[in-house]
Protein backbone atom coordinates (compact mmCIF):
# COMPACT_ATOMS: atom_id res chain seq x y z
CA UNK A 1 0.00 0.00 0.00
CA UNK A 2 1.69 2.77 -1.25
CA UNK A 3 1.11 5.39 1.86
CA UNK A 4 0.49 3.43 4.99
CA UNK A 5 3.65 1.13 4.34
CA UNK A 6 5.17 4.99 5.24
CA UNK A 7 4.86 3.86 8.40
CA UNK A 8 7.45 0.50 8.69
CA UNK A 9 10.25 1.47 10.41
CA UNK A 10 12.78 1.15 7.21
CA UNK A 11 15.63 3.74 6.29
CA UNK A 12 15.18 5.31 3.05
CA UNK A 13 18.15 6.55 1.61
CA UNK A 14 19.03 8.49 -1.64
CA UNK A 15 21.02 5.99 -3.47
CA UNK A 16 22.06 5.98 -6.93
CA UNK A 17 24.74 2.89 -8.22
CA UNK A 18 23.56 -0.61 -8.78
CA UNK A 19 25.17 -3.92 -7.55
CA UNK A 20 24.77 -7.30 -7.94
CA UNK A 21 25.99 -8.97 -4.03
CA UNK A 22 26.99 -11.83 -3.09
CA UNK A 23 26.32 -13.86 -0.19
CA UNK A 24 28.13 -11.94 2.78
CA UNK A 25 30.40 -13.45 5.07
CA UNK A 26 29.11 -12.60 8.53
CA UNK A 27 32.23 -14.58 11.09
CA UNK A 28 29.17 -15.93 12.57
CA UNK A 29 28.66 -19.80 12.43
CA UNK A 30 25.07 -21.09 10.74
CA UNK A 31 23.43 -23.69 11.08
CA UNK A 32 24.05 -26.12 8.62
CA UNK A 33 20.80 -26.14 6.46
CA UNK A 34 22.29 -28.63 3.88
CA UNK A 35 21.72 -32.06 5.39
CA UNK A 36 18.05 -31.46 5.45
CA UNK A 37 15.41 -32.86 3.04
CA UNK A 38 13.52 -30.30 0.98
CA UNK A 39 9.93 -31.94 1.46
CA UNK A 40 10.64 -33.28 5.12
CA UNK A 41 10.82 -31.54 8.42
CA UNK A 42 12.69 -32.91 11.75
CA UNK A 43 9.42 -32.91 13.16
CA UNK A 44 10.70 -30.77 15.97
CA UNK A 45 8.52 -27.78 16.52
CA UNK A 46 10.63 -24.79 16.42
CA UNK A 47 11.53 -23.34 19.90
CA UNK A 48 12.28 -19.55 18.65
CA UNK A 49 10.60 -17.25 20.37
CA UNK A 50 7.56 -14.80 18.28
CA UNK A 51 8.65 -11.70 20.07
CA UNK A 52 12.53 -11.79 18.79
CA UNK A 53 13.71 -8.31 20.12
CA UNK A 54 16.03 -9.59 22.48
CA UNK A 55 17.92 -11.18 19.39
CA UNK A 56 17.08 -8.19 17.22
CA UNK A 57 20.48 -6.86 16.31
CA UNK A 58 22.57 -7.35 12.74
CA UNK A 59 25.17 -9.18 15.09
CA UNK A 60 22.25 -11.67 15.82
CA UNK A 61 21.16 -12.37 12.41
CA UNK A 62 22.01 -15.73 12.19
CA UNK A 63 19.58 -16.60 14.80
CA UNK A 64 16.49 -14.51 13.46
CA UNK A 65 15.06 -17.31 11.45
CA UNK A 66 11.91 -16.19 10.46
CA UNK A 67 12.12 -12.89 12.65
CA UNK A 68 12.23 -9.54 10.54
CA UNK A 69 9.46 -10.88 7.08
CA UNK A 70 7.51 -8.18 5.23
CA UNK A 71 5.76 -9.01 2.30
CA UNK A 72 7.31 -12.21 1.07
CA UNK A 73 7.48 -13.95 -1.84
CA UNK A 74 8.84 -17.77 -2.36
CA UNK A 75 9.73 -20.08 -4.65
CA UNK A 76 11.16 -23.53 -5.08
CA UNK A 77 14.92 -23.43 -6.80
CA UNK A 78 17.39 -25.68 -7.06
CA UNK A 79 16.71 -27.33 -3.85
CA UNK A 80 15.79 -24.51 -1.51
CA UNK A 81 12.82 -22.62 -0.68
CA UNK A 82 13.96 -18.65 -1.63
CA UNK A 83 11.98 -15.99 0.21
CA UNK A 84 12.42 -12.21 -0.50
CA UNK A 85 10.99 -9.38 0.72
CA UNK A 86 10.04 -5.77 1.56
CA UNK A 87 12.67 -3.85 3.23
CA UNK A 88 11.87 -4.13 6.66
CA UNK A 89 13.63 -5.49 9.88
CA UNK A 90 12.86 -4.14 14.02
CA UNK A 91 15.49 -1.09 14.16
CA UNK A 92 16.40 -1.33 10.43
CA UNK A 93 19.28 -3.57 11.67
CA UNK A 94 19.49 -5.24 8.02
CA UNK A 95 20.95 -1.83 6.98
CA UNK A 96 23.78 -2.91 8.92
CA UNK A 97 24.72 -5.80 6.02
CA UNK A 98 27.97 -4.79 4.22
CA UNK A 99 25.97 -6.31 0.64
CA UNK A 100 22.92 -7.10 -0.05
CA UNK A 101 20.89 -4.63 2.18
CA UNK A 102 17.93 -4.27 -0.21
CA UNK A 103 14.94 -6.57 -0.64
CA UNK A 104 16.79 -8.90 2.32
CA UNK A 105 15.86 -12.92 1.73
CA UNK A 106 15.62 -16.00 3.53
CA UNK A 107 15.90 -19.60 2.44
CA UNK A 108 15.29 -22.89 3.91
CA UNK A 109 15.30 -26.88 2.97
CA UNK A 110 12.20 -27.77 4.94
CA UNK A 111 9.78 -24.36 5.59
CA UNK A 112 10.56 -24.38 9.19
CA UNK A 113 13.82 -23.37 9.30
CA UNK A 114 14.93 -20.41 8.01
CA UNK A 115 18.69 -18.69 7.03
CA UNK A 116 19.04 -15.00 6.61
CA UNK A 117 20.56 -14.39 3.16
CA UNK A 118 21.56 -11.09 1.15
CA UNK A 119 19.42 -9.05 -1.13
CA UNK A 120 20.26 -8.38 -4.56
CA UNK A 121 21.13 -4.91 -4.39
CA UNK A 122 23.19 -3.06 -1.99
CA UNK A 123 22.24 0.69 -3.39
CA UNK A 124 19.41 1.33 -5.77
CA UNK A 125 19.75 0.66 -9.70
CA UNK A 126 21.19 4.13 -11.82
CA UNK A 127 18.25 3.42 -14.06
CA UNK A 128 15.40 4.46 -11.41
CA UNK A 129 16.40 7.98 -11.18
CA UNK A 130 17.20 8.28 -15.09
CA UNK A 131 14.25 6.79 -15.56
CA UNK A 132 12.06 9.41 -12.79
CA UNK A 133 13.89 12.29 -14.30
CA UNK A 134 13.31 11.46 -17.70
CA UNK A 135 9.41 11.25 -16.91
CA UNK A 136 9.75 14.39 -14.96
CA UNK A 137 11.14 16.64 -18.14
CA UNK A 138 8.44 15.31 -20.21
CA UNK A 139 5.89 16.53 -17.76
CA UNK A 140 8.23 20.11 -17.29
CA UNK A 141 8.92 19.28 -13.91
CA UNK A 142 12.74 19.99 -12.64
CA UNK A 143 14.48 16.89 -11.72
CA UNK A 144 15.07 15.55 -8.36
CA UNK A 145 18.60 15.26 -7.73
CA UNK A 146 18.70 12.81 -4.08
CA UNK A 147 15.06 10.99 -4.68
CA UNK A 148 14.30 8.91 -1.45
CA UNK A 149 13.69 5.26 -2.17
CA UNK A 150 11.80 2.80 -0.74
CA UNK A 151 12.01 -0.99 -1.16
CA UNK A 152 8.94 -2.98 -1.49
CA UNK A 153 7.19 -6.33 -2.04
CA UNK A 154 9.23 -7.77 -5.06
CA UNK A 155 8.05 -11.30 -6.53
CA UNK A 156 10.36 -14.18 -7.65
CA UNK A 157 9.03 -16.85 -9.94
CA UNK A 158 11.35 -19.69 -11.81
CA UNK A 159 11.23 -18.79 -15.10
CA UNK A 160 13.66 -20.49 -18.00
CA UNK A 161 15.60 -22.17 -15.80
CA UNK A 162 16.44 -19.18 -13.59
CA UNK A 163 14.94 -16.87 -10.48
CA UNK A 164 13.52 -14.31 -11.65
CA UNK A 165 12.59 -10.88 -9.22
CA UNK A 166 10.10 -8.15 -10.35
CA UNK A 167 11.19 -5.32 -7.71
CA UNK A 168 9.43 -1.97 -6.59
CA UNK A 169 11.27 0.71 -6.06
CA UNK A 170 9.03 3.65 -4.53
CA UNK A 171 10.17 7.32 -4.83
CA UNK A 172 9.23 9.30 -1.10
CA UNK A 173 9.24 12.68 -2.16
CA UNK A 174 6.43 14.87 -4.03
CA UNK A 175 5.39 15.32 -7.62
CA UNK A 176 5.56 19.11 -6.77
CA UNK A 177 5.89 20.35 -3.10
CA UNK A 178 3.11 20.17 -0.45
CA UNK A 179 0.01 20.65 -2.67
CA UNK A 180 0.44 17.33 -4.74
CA UNK A 181 0.51 13.56 -4.75
CA UNK A 182 3.76 11.53 -3.84
CA UNK A 183 5.96 11.00 -6.60
CA UNK A 184 5.49 7.33 -8.66
CA UNK A 185 7.02 3.84 -8.28
CA UNK A 186 8.64 1.72 -10.68
CA UNK A 187 8.94 -1.63 -11.30
CA UNK A 188 12.15 -3.86 -12.19
CA UNK A 189 13.51 -7.27 -13.17
CA UNK A 190 16.50 -8.83 -12.07
CA UNK A 191 17.59 -12.57 -12.56
CA UNK A 192 19.91 -14.94 -11.36
CA UNK A 193 20.97 -18.98 -12.24
CA UNK A 194 22.82 -18.43 -8.61
CA UNK A 195 21.11 -16.20 -5.69
CA UNK A 196 23.77 -16.68 -3.35
CA UNK A 197 25.98 -15.41 -5.86
CA UNK A 198 24.41 -12.11 -7.53
CA UNK A 199 21.78 -10.96 -9.87
CA UNK A 200 21.96 -9.13 -13.21
CA UNK A 201 19.29 -6.32 -13.30
CA UNK A 202 17.39 -6.32 -16.79
CA UNK A 203 16.25 -2.37 -15.79
CA UNK A 204 13.00 -0.68 -16.24
CA UNK A 205 9.44 -2.82 -16.64
CA UNK A 206 6.73 -0.14 -15.91
CA UNK A 207 6.27 2.86 -13.40
CA UNK A 208 2.92 4.05 -11.84
CA UNK A 209 0.68 5.38 -14.47
CA UNK A 210 -2.47 8.29 -14.64
CA UNK A 211 -5.57 8.32 -16.52
CA UNK A 212 -5.38 12.20 -15.52
CA UNK A 213 -3.12 13.37 -18.03
CA UNK A 214 0.54 14.61 -17.25
CA UNK A 215 -0.55 17.71 -15.70
CA UNK A 216 -2.92 16.57 -13.62
CA UNK A 217 -1.28 15.64 -10.38
CA UNK A 218 -2.21 18.54 -8.13
CA UNK A 219 -4.10 18.21 -4.87
CA UNK A 220 -6.60 21.47 -4.63
CA UNK A 221 -7.78 21.82 -0.82
CA UNK A 222 -5.77 18.69 -0.16
CA UNK A 223 -8.42 16.22 -1.88
CA UNK A 224 -7.89 12.63 -1.95
CA UNK A 225 -8.51 11.85 -5.28
CA UNK A 226 -5.41 9.84 -6.51
CA UNK A 227 -3.57 11.22 -9.56
CA UNK A 228 -2.05 7.14 -10.16
CA UNK A 229 -4.79 5.06 -11.65
CA UNK A 230 -2.37 2.51 -11.21
CA UNK A 231 0.10 2.12 -8.65
CA UNK A 232 3.13 0.52 -9.59
CA UNK A 233 3.92 -1.85 -6.16
CA UNK A 234 3.14 -5.60 -5.51
CA UNK A 235 3.12 -7.13 -8.90
CA UNK A 236 2.39 -10.96 -8.92
CA UNK A 237 3.45 -13.16 -11.89
CA UNK A 238 1.63 -16.24 -13.32
CA UNK A 239 2.27 -18.55 -16.44
CA UNK A 240 -0.72 -19.92 -17.55
CA UNK A 241 -1.31 -23.35 -18.78
CA UNK A 242 -1.37 -22.06 -22.04
CA UNK A 243 2.34 -20.34 -22.33
CA UNK A 244 1.54 -17.28 -21.77
CA UNK A 245 3.08 -14.95 -19.07
CA UNK A 246 1.42 -12.34 -16.80
CA UNK A 247 2.42 -9.65 -14.41
CA UNK A 248 -0.31 -8.50 -12.60
CA UNK A 249 0.19 -5.42 -9.82
CA UNK A 250 -1.33 -2.45 -8.60
CA UNK A 251 -2.52 -1.16 -4.90
CA UNK A 252 -4.97 1.11 -3.75
CA UNK A 253 -5.60 3.81 -6.02
CA UNK A 254 -7.79 2.08 -8.56
CA UNK A 255 -7.55 -1.82 -8.59
CA UNK A 256 -5.45 -4.22 -10.41
CA UNK A 257 -3.71 -4.63 -14.11
CA UNK A 258 -2.84 -7.44 -15.91
CA UNK A 259 -0.10 -6.61 -18.25
CA UNK A 260 1.39 -9.60 -20.60
CA UNK A 261 5.12 -10.70 -20.44
CA UNK A 262 7.48 -12.15 -22.64
CA UNK A 263 8.94 -14.59 -21.14
CA UNK A 264 12.20 -14.34 -22.78
CA UNK A 265 13.00 -11.18 -21.62
CA UNK A 266 10.41 -10.95 -18.85
CA UNK A 267 9.93 -7.59 -20.34
CA UNK A 268 5.84 -6.19 -21.63
CA UNK A 269 4.85 -8.05 -24.49
CA UNK A 270 3.87 -4.38 -25.52
CA UNK A 271 5.54 -1.12 -25.87
CA UNK A 272 5.54 0.81 -22.62
CA UNK A 273 4.98 4.44 -23.30
CA UNK A 274 3.79 7.34 -21.60
CA UNK A 275 2.92 6.71 -18.25
CA UNK A 276 -0.19 8.93 -18.72
CA UNK A 277 -3.40 9.17 -20.58
CA UNK A 278 -6.96 10.86 -20.28
CA UNK A 279 -8.58 6.85 -19.70
CA UNK A 280 -7.79 3.70 -18.39
CA UNK A 281 -8.54 2.80 -22.00
CA UNK A 282 -5.72 5.31 -23.06
CA UNK A 283 -3.49 3.61 -20.08
CA UNK A 284 -3.64 0.18 -21.62
CA UNK A 285 -3.23 1.37 -25.19
CA UNK A 286 0.24 2.56 -23.65
CA UNK A 287 1.37 -0.79 -22.07
CA UNK A 288 0.20 -0.07 -18.16
CA UNK A 289 -2.31 -2.97 -18.72
CA UNK A 290 -5.69 -3.71 -18.34
CA UNK A 291 -7.90 -3.62 -15.10
CA UNK A 292 -8.96 -7.19 -13.80
CA UNK A 293 -10.50 -6.19 -10.75
CA UNK A 294 -11.06 -3.67 -7.90
CA UNK A 295 -12.70 -3.59 -4.01
CA UNK A 296 -14.65 -0.98 -4.80
CA UNK A 297 -15.62 2.30 -7.45
CA UNK A 298 -13.61 4.40 -5.50
CA UNK A 299 -9.98 5.72 -6.50
CA UNK A 300 -8.78 5.08 -2.68
CA UNK A 301 -9.42 1.39 -2.68
CA UNK A 302 -8.14 -0.42 0.51
CA UNK A 303 -6.61 -3.19 -1.28
CA UNK A 304 -3.73 -4.12 -2.44
CA UNK A 305 -0.87 -6.90 -2.90
CA UNK A 306 -2.57 -9.45 -5.30
CA UNK A 307 -1.11 -12.75 -5.87
CA UNK A 308 -2.40 -15.15 -8.16
CA UNK A 309 -1.85 -18.95 -8.63
CA UNK A 310 -3.90 -21.78 -11.13
CA UNK A 311 -5.51 -24.74 -9.98
CA UNK A 312 -7.90 -27.25 -11.21
CA UNK A 313 -9.47 -24.51 -13.78
CA UNK A 314 -9.01 -21.83 -11.82
CA UNK A 315 -7.01 -18.67 -11.56
CA UNK A 316 -7.25 -17.91 -7.49
CA UNK A 317 -6.73 -14.00 -6.98
CA UNK A 318 -5.42 -13.08 -3.75
CA UNK A 319 -5.49 -9.32 -2.15
CA UNK A 320 -4.86 -7.59 1.26
CA UNK A 321 -7.72 -5.40 2.34
CA UNK A 322 -7.09 -2.04 5.09
CA UNK A 323 -4.33 -0.82 6.51
CA UNK A 324 -1.24 -2.69 7.10
CA UNK A 325 -0.90 -2.67 11.02
CA UNK A 326 -3.95 -4.02 12.96
CA UNK A 327 -7.02 -4.11 10.48
CA UNK A 328 -4.66 -6.28 7.66
CA UNK A 329 -6.93 -9.33 5.91
CA UNK A 330 -6.56 -11.46 3.18
CA UNK A 331 -9.28 -12.53 0.80
CA UNK A 332 -9.68 -14.40 -2.67
CA UNK A 333 -11.55 -14.42 -5.49
CA UNK A 334 -11.25 -16.73 -8.51
CA UNK A 335 -11.66 -16.69 -12.59
CA UNK A 336 -11.99 -19.61 -15.05
CA UNK A 337 -9.60 -16.93 -17.42
CA UNK A 338 -6.80 -14.81 -16.74
CA UNK A 339 -8.55 -11.53 -17.58
CA UNK A 340 -11.75 -12.39 -15.70
CA UNK A 341 -14.48 -12.29 -14.41
CA UNK A 342 -13.23 -12.81 -10.80
CA UNK A 343 -16.22 -13.90 -8.69
CA UNK A 344 -16.05 -14.19 -5.17
CA UNK A 345 -17.76 -17.70 -3.05
CA UNK A 346 -21.10 -15.44 -2.81
CA UNK A 347 -20.96 -14.46 -6.74
CA UNK A 348 -20.03 -10.79 -6.11
CA UNK A 349 -18.29 -9.70 -9.06
CA UNK A 350 -14.94 -8.26 -8.06
CA UNK A 351 -14.18 -7.48 -12.00
CA UNK A 352 -16.83 -5.24 -11.45
CA UNK A 353 -15.96 -3.64 -8.65
CA UNK A 354 -19.08 -4.80 -6.43
CA UNK A 355 -17.99 -4.41 -2.94
CA UNK A 356 -16.14 -6.45 -0.26
CA UNK A 357 -15.42 -9.81 -1.15
CA UNK A 358 -15.43 -13.34 0.51
CA UNK A 359 -13.83 -15.76 1.83
CA UNK A 360 -11.31 -14.56 4.52
CA UNK A 361 -8.42 -16.25 4.12
CA UNK A 362 -6.77 -15.01 7.01
CA UNK A 363 -7.49 -11.76 9.85
CA UNK A 364 -6.54 -10.66 13.14
CA UNK A 365 -7.15 -13.15 15.56
CA UNK A 366 -5.81 -14.39 19.39
CA UNK A 367 -6.53 -18.02 21.06
CA UNK A 368 -6.46 -17.82 24.82
CA UNK A 369 -2.76 -18.17 25.47
CA UNK A 370 0.03 -15.33 24.15
CA UNK A 371 -0.74 -11.81 22.34
CA UNK A 372 -2.20 -13.12 18.88
CA UNK A 373 -1.60 -11.86 15.61
CA UNK A 374 -2.55 -8.87 13.75
CA UNK A 375 -1.49 -7.69 10.32
CA UNK A 376 -1.63 -10.90 8.75
CA UNK A 377 -1.46 -10.18 5.14
CA UNK A 378 0.65 -9.62 1.83
CA UNK A 379 0.46 -13.47 0.99
CA UNK A 380 2.67 -15.29 -1.35
CA UNK A 381 0.68 -18.93 -2.32
CA UNK A 382 3.39 -21.55 -3.49
CA UNK A 383 3.45 -25.33 -3.64
CA UNK A 384 5.45 -27.66 -1.34
CA UNK A 385 8.33 -29.68 -3.61
CA UNK A 386 7.56 -32.95 -3.36
CA UNK A 387 4.11 -32.99 -1.94
CA UNK A 388 1.82 -30.54 -4.29
CA UNK A 389 0.51 -29.14 -1.26
CA UNK A 390 -0.38 -25.42 -0.83
CA UNK A 391 1.45 -22.85 1.13
CA UNK A 392 0.64 -19.14 1.86
CA UNK A 393 3.26 -17.24 3.82
CA UNK A 394 2.88 -13.52 5.36
CA UNK A 395 4.11 -11.85 7.80
CA UNK A 396 2.15 -11.21 11.43
CA UNK A 397 2.38 -8.48 13.51
CA UNK A 398 1.85 -8.16 17.34
CA UNK A 399 -0.69 -6.52 19.11
CA UNK A 400 -0.42 -3.97 21.50
CA UNK A 401 -0.77 -6.02 24.49
CA UNK A 402 3.25 -7.16 23.74
CA UNK A 403 4.08 -3.78 24.86
CA UNK A 404 6.74 -1.45 24.35
CA UNK A 405 7.34 -0.35 20.43
CA UNK A 406 6.78 -4.28 19.19
CA UNK A 407 3.62 -3.15 17.39
CA UNK A 408 3.97 -2.37 14.11
CA UNK A 409 7.85 -3.06 14.28
CA UNK A 410 8.02 -6.91 15.32
CA UNK A 411 7.06 -8.89 12.06
CA UNK A 412 7.35 -12.41 12.26
CA UNK A 413 7.21 -14.63 9.48
CA UNK A 414 4.22 -16.92 9.26
CA UNK A 415 4.10 -19.99 6.98
CA UNK A 416 0.71 -21.78 6.84
CA UNK A 417 -0.65 -25.03 5.38
CA UNK A 418 -3.62 -23.92 2.80
CA UNK A 419 -7.38 -26.38 3.17
CA UNK A 420 -9.49 -26.47 -0.02
CA UNK A 421 -12.81 -26.42 1.76
CA UNK A 422 -16.42 -26.66 0.68
CA UNK A 423 -18.33 -23.93 -0.16
CA UNK A 424 -21.60 -25.17 1.91
CA UNK A 425 -22.68 -28.86 3.02
CA UNK A 426 -24.83 -29.00 -0.32
CA UNK A 427 -21.69 -29.22 -2.97
CA UNK A 428 -18.36 -30.86 -1.32
CA UNK A 429 -16.84 -29.83 -4.90
CA UNK A 430 -16.56 -26.15 -5.11
CA UNK A 431 -13.72 -26.08 -2.89
CA UNK A 432 -12.01 -22.50 -1.81
CA UNK A 433 -8.60 -21.98 0.01
CA UNK A 434 -8.46 -21.23 3.43
CA UNK A 435 -5.22 -20.51 5.66
CA UNK A 436 -4.79 -22.81 8.61
CA UNK A 437 -4.88 -21.12 11.86
CA UNK A 438 -1.81 -22.15 13.06
CA UNK A 439 2.05 -21.95 11.24
CA UNK A 440 3.32 -24.87 9.61
CA UNK A 441 6.06 -27.17 11.78
CA UNK A 442 6.96 -29.86 9.46
CA UNK A 443 4.18 -32.23 11.83
CA UNK A 444 3.35 -35.78 10.66
CA UNK A 445 0.41 -35.27 8.07
CA UNK A 446 -1.36 -38.49 9.67
CA UNK A 447 -5.03 -38.67 8.83
CA UNK A 448 -6.99 -37.80 11.98
CA UNK A 449 -9.33 -40.35 13.29
CA UNK A 450 -13.19 -39.65 14.32
CA UNK A 451 -11.97 -40.50 18.12
CA UNK A 452 -9.47 -37.61 18.08
CA UNK A 453 -12.10 -34.91 17.47
CA UNK A 454 -14.24 -35.05 20.84
CA UNK A 455 -12.86 -32.60 23.40
CA UNK A 456 -12.47 -29.02 24.61
CA UNK A 457 -11.22 -26.70 21.36
CA UNK A 458 -10.68 -23.24 21.04
CA UNK A 459 -13.41 -22.12 18.26
CA UNK A 460 -12.75 -18.54 16.80
CA UNK A 461 -15.64 -16.72 14.10
CA UNK A 462 -12.75 -15.30 11.95
CA UNK A 463 -14.81 -12.25 11.11
CA UNK A 464 -14.72 -9.22 9.30
CA UNK A 465 -14.18 -6.07 11.84
CA UNK A 466 -12.38 -3.41 10.91
CA UNK A 467 -9.48 -3.08 13.32
CA UNK A 468 -10.01 -5.65 15.91
CA UNK A 469 -8.88 -9.14 16.42
CA UNK A 470 -11.50 -11.89 16.75
CA UNK A 471 -10.63 -13.93 20.21
CA UNK A 472 -11.98 -17.59 20.87
CA UNK A 473 -14.30 -18.74 22.89
CA UNK A 474 -14.67 -22.54 23.81
CA UNK A 475 -16.15 -25.47 21.96
CA UNK A 476 -17.45 -28.77 23.61
CA UNK A 477 -17.33 -31.91 20.77
CA UNK A 478 -19.00 -34.31 22.67
CA UNK A 479 -18.69 -37.79 21.75
CA UNK A 480 -22.07 -38.50 21.28
CA UNK A 481 -22.40 -35.88 18.62
CA UNK A 482 -23.38 -32.84 20.51
CA UNK A 483 -21.80 -29.37 20.82
CA UNK A 484 -22.09 -27.29 23.11
CA UNK A 485 -20.56 -23.86 24.26
CA UNK A 486 -19.40 -21.75 21.21
CA UNK A 487 -21.45 -23.19 18.58
CA UNK A 488 -24.49 -25.14 19.55
CA UNK A 489 -25.98 -28.64 17.70
CA UNK A 490 -24.40 -31.47 16.69
CA UNK A 491 -21.21 -32.61 14.52
CA UNK A 492 -19.78 -35.51 12.86
CA UNK A 493 -16.65 -36.32 10.90
CA UNK A 494 -16.31 -37.98 7.47
CA UNK A 495 -12.39 -39.60 8.11
CA UNK A 496 -11.85 -40.47 4.08
CA UNK A 497 -11.90 -36.41 3.42
CA UNK A 498 -11.08 -35.29 6.85
CA UNK A 499 -14.56 -32.79 6.91
CA UNK A 500 -15.60 -32.29 10.41
CA UNK A 501 -19.46 -30.88 9.90
CA UNK A 502 -21.16 -28.24 12.29
CA UNK A 503 -24.18 -27.95 12.40
CA UNK A 504 -25.93 -25.48 14.11
CA UNK A 505 -29.81 -24.41 14.31
CA UNK A 506 -29.83 -21.72 11.49
CA UNK A 507 -26.58 -22.94 9.68
CA UNK A 508 -24.20 -25.98 8.37
CA UNK A 509 -20.41 -25.37 7.90
CA UNK A 510 -17.52 -27.97 7.07
CA UNK A 511 -14.39 -27.60 8.12
CA UNK A 512 -11.24 -29.32 6.89
CA UNK A 513 -9.10 -31.11 9.66
CA UNK A 514 -5.50 -31.26 10.31
CA UNK A 515 -2.63 -31.70 12.24
CA UNK A 516 -0.62 -28.84 13.05
CA UNK A 517 1.36 -27.45 16.03
CA UNK A 518 0.04 -25.09 19.10
CA UNK A 519 2.57 -22.21 18.86
CA UNK A 520 0.44 -20.85 22.21
CA UNK A 521 1.33 -23.83 24.03
CA UNK A 522 4.41 -23.84 26.65
CA UNK A 523 5.98 -25.91 26.00
CA UNK A 524 4.69 -25.96 21.79
CA UNK A 525 3.11 -29.01 21.10
CA UNK A 526 0.95 -31.16 18.55
CA UNK A 527 -2.46 -30.67 17.70
CA UNK A 528 -5.26 -30.75 15.76
CA UNK A 529 -7.00 -27.63 13.74
CA UNK A 530 -9.76 -27.33 11.26
CA UNK A 531 -10.21 -24.14 9.04
CA UNK A 532 -13.69 -23.75 7.11
CA UNK A 533 -16.54 -21.60 5.08
CA UNK A 534 -19.79 -21.11 3.87
CA UNK A 535 -20.36 -19.51 0.96
CA UNK A 536 -23.16 -17.31 2.87
CA UNK A 537 -21.23 -17.19 6.16
CA UNK A 538 -19.35 -14.35 5.92
CA UNK A 539 -16.20 -15.60 7.93
CA UNK A 540 -14.24 -17.72 8.19
CA UNK A 541 -14.22 -20.50 11.15
CA UNK A 542 -11.14 -21.38 12.25
CA UNK A 543 -10.46 -24.32 15.44
CA UNK A 544 -7.92 -25.74 17.85
CA UNK A 545 -8.13 -28.77 20.12
CA UNK A 546 -6.85 -27.97 23.77
CA UNK A 547 -8.21 -30.87 25.50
Amino acid sequence: MRYSKLIIPVLLGAIMAVACTKDEPTGIKTRDDNNVNPSQSSGEIPDYADDYRSIASWDQHVKWNLANVHDPSIAYYNGYYYMYGTDASYGNEHMKASTGRHFPGKRSKDLVNWNYISGPFNDAPAWVKTKLNEIRASMGLAAIQNPNYGYWAPVIRVVNGKLRMYYCIVIDNTISGNNSWGERAFIGMCETSDPMNGWEDKGYVLCSSSDKGKDGWGRPNGGWDAYFYYNAIDPTYIEAPDGRHWLIYGSWHSGFARVEINPATGMPVNAVGDPWADSPEGLAANGFGTRVGARNTSRWQGSEAPEIIYKDGYYYLFMAYDGLDVPYNTRVVRSDKIEGPYYDITGRNFTNARGDCYPIVTHPYKFKEGYGWVGISHCCIFQQDGTGDWFYCSQGRLPETAGGNAPNAVMMGHVRRIVWCPASADDLNELWPIALPERYAGLSKTAVSKDEIAGTWEHIDLKYQYGIMDTSADLILNPSGNMSGALTGTWSFDESKQYLTLKTSDKTVVVVVAREADWEASPRTSTIVYAGTEKNLSSTWWGKKVK
